[in-house]
């Protein structure tokens, strides 16, 4: 039976104007503390067995929680006498640990699937996995860069020097391999998880990133606090567990979130519409996922690499998270059946079932994220996305620029037209 470790000895300074003389981990949230939530996501998946890393305050939470029998589980803890940094104290209990075991921030609200997140880490077999997802504020968080098999290849820290970057923030909550603690042979006291234990392991290609789009929050600051709270009382907290059927706004890339002009082959020639951000950030506030679902021949063509294309959207999620919006996921099609281009590249010259019209990466996404296609839609704006949006049983919406008017017939279906990508928002999670 598989542990968790929970770190709440942090005294949350930035948020003491909240709470003051209570430790981080005991903010209420809507009048339970945020380690109650906690311990009731670990209870619904069916994990036990806890330990509570306590320092600042401590009596306070083992005076709350006790032996944890009345919240359907047990606790024991271990008390810092002197602070140990975030991973010190594992070096003390590590003959209490299982071979993998969870730790989590003692200070993030969260609602996972986490065996989902466990099979993601054996199946990698991985000496670490840490739970990702994207923000609405990258600029200031921690970034892990990934590889195709999301095996972590670089860490940026906020203030280190960055360009474009995937919207991958470290979120707090980790699935660690025991071995990792013993081959780390530390002999300090006082030990910094990141730095002295997971990033000296990125070169040995033993670190992933398991990306989710499900809710996790950290509460650092009062703003987020108030988020939280609000996100609690509406129930997107808990909606957005992959156990519970998602809706999703499936959006097209080129001419509905960026403007249209020719090919995009290089991150310059990107470039967001003027609404597009308020768009997003108002669907990632919503509780729908927003998925962009793009057909890209530039690769078929020979007129860009998947390595270049990946940069372009780097280049996307970058500006989005500028302005406070994300995308929870990107599917493209890189083929293209027309031959004849210098250049052109023959493995990808194929008839697939991704290119839209086809439907084939909206059900690749339904099937990742667990989505309910009859309450999510496709928009875009050219007929094929609606055909590939009908085609996959969701609701379809044509984005066409500066357009008012009624609805295009499309294969004998009615689809309604928006000017722009916020309008469509607006009008559609308004009746939501």
């Amino acid at each position: 039976m598989i542990k968790a470790v929970i770190m709440a000895g942090g005294k949350g300074t930035r948020i003491s104007s909240i709470a003051a003389g209570i430790p981080k981990p005991m903010i209420p949230v809507n009048g339970k503390p945020v380690l109650e939530y906690q311990l009731e996501c670990l209870k619904k998946n069916s994990i036990h067995e806890i330990i509570i890393v306590t320092g600042h305050l401590g009596h306070i939470i083992k005076a709350y929680f006790q032996d944890g029998k009345k919240f359907g589980c047990g606790i024991s803890y271990y008390s810092e006498d002197t602070p140990l940094g975030s991973a010190g104290a594992l070096y003390k209990i590590q003959n209490e640990l299982t071979d993998d075991f969870l730790l989590i921030n003692g200070d993030v609200i969260f609602d996972v699937d986490l065996s989902r997140f466990m099979e993601f880490h054996r199946g990698h077999n991985a000496r670490a996995s840490l739970a990702v997802h994207p923000n609405s504020h990258p600029f200031d968080s921690a970034l892990l860069e990934t590889d195709s098999a999301s095996r972590v290849v670089s860490w940026l820290n906020k203030e280190d020097p960055r360009k474009y970057y995937r919207n991958q923030v470290n979120a707090g909550l980790h699935v660690l391999s025991k071995k990792l603690l013993e081959d780390a042979n530390l002999t300090e006291e006082k030990v910094d998880l990141d730095r002295d234990i997971l990033k000296p392991c990125i070169s040995s290609g033993g670190i992933f990133a398991y990306r989710t789009p499900e809710y996790i929050k950290d509460m650092g600051t009062p703003e987020r606090y108030c988020q939280v709270e609000k996100d609690v009382k509406s129930g997107i907290v808990q909606k957005r567990n992959l156990t519970n059927k998602q809706r999703a706004m499936f959006i097209d890339r080129d001419g509905t979130i960026t403007t249209l002009d020719g090919f995009v082959t290089r991150p310059e020639q990107l470039v967001l519409k003027d609404d597009a951000a308020a768009a997003v950030r108002m669907i990632n506030e919503s509780g729908f996922l927003a998925i962009v679902i793009t057909n890209q021949p530039v690769i078929a063509r020979g007129e860009c690499t998947v390595a270049e294309l990946d940069e372009i959207h780097r280049k996307m999620e970058t500006d989005l998270g500028a302005e406070g919006a994300y995308i929870d996921d990107i599917f493209y099609c890189p083929h293209h059946p027309d031959k004849g281009f210098p250049g052109e590249r023959p493995e990808y010259k194929v008839e697939c079932e991704c290119r839209k019209p086809k439907p084939g990466m909206i059900l690749a996404a339904a099937k990742k994220y667990n989505v309910d296609l009859a309450e999510s839609y496709m928009a875009g704006d050219s007929v094929k996305d609606a055909l590939a949006g009908l085609r996959a049983r969701c609701r379809p919406a044509l984005i066409r620029a500066g357009r008012q008017g009624g609805p295009e017939t499309i294969e004998g279906r009615e689809v309604p037209v928006f000017p722009s990508l916020y309008e469509f928002a607006v009008r559609t999670l308004s009746r939501k």
